[in-house]
């Protein structure tokens, strides 16, 4: 499906968070009974914002690299893709909460208060950039500020997403897959960060020869 024939704005929201939670129940269904479910729909939530969040982290960068309309339109919903992000993490933090209360011998194990502190921080800096995603937070932290946060905050996040993933390797093949494509996605764009720097500078450099 070409991104043309997608809804855009608020409808894209709409749609992605209506999918979302499509999915977890649909997952729930089919695990009615103890921790599986809870467990499955953890692990579905999780890689549904992980798409979300690569989508909104790259949406810069592939507008730089591969210029079109395409990578134009994903630029333009990328407020829209953020914040379905930040839905789909937040019922990914429900699910967590839920399964904490009814199995906690099972969230526990092997788990402790500082190696879940990574994953708290990335919570507060999506909760951040969620409630400045909105025009009036916007005017009061002034565009400078804006969008330092917002700069720093999508690295927090992308740099919390990959040390999970790492840390879960010996686990399986997603977790392999995950941290491959995240490392990929960090190194993109830095290179689309430094074709813009050479760009801008080749553009200065045209200016000052014209006007010499």
């Amino acid at each position: 499906m070409k991104l043309t024939a997608l809804p855009s704005g608020w409808k894209l929201f709409g749609l992605l968070a209506l999918l979302t939670l499509a999915m977890t129940a649909l997952t729930l269904a089919a695990h009615p009974l103890g921790s599986d479910g809870l467990r499955s729909a953890i692990r579905a939530t999780a890689r549904s914002s992980y798409a979300l969040f690569l989508l909104t982290f790259l949406a810069s960068s592939l507008a730089i690299l591969l210029p079109g309309e395409s990578t134009r339109r994903l630029l333009r919903e990328r407020r829209y893709l953020g914040l379905a992000f930040a839905f789909s993490h937040a019922v990914h933090g429900v699910l967590i909460y839920q399964y904490a209360q009814h199995f906690p011998a099972l969230f526990w194990a092997g788990r402790t208060v500082t190696s879940s502190l990574p994953g708290t921080f990335g919570y507060v800096f999506i909760l951040l950039l969620t409630l400045t995603s909105f025009k009036a937070p916007m005017r009061w932290l002034g565009g400078t500020a804006w969008k330092r946060l917002h700069s720093m905050g999508v690295w927090v996040i992308a740099l919390v997403f990959c040390l999970s993933f790492f840390k879960r390797i010996p686990m399986g093949g997603w977790y392999v897959l995950a941290f491959s494509t995240m490392f990929a996605a960090i190194a993109l764009k830095l290179i689309a960060k430094l074709a813009q720097r050479m760009r801008r500078q080749a553009v200065v450099g045209r200016g000052v020869g014209l006007e010499g």
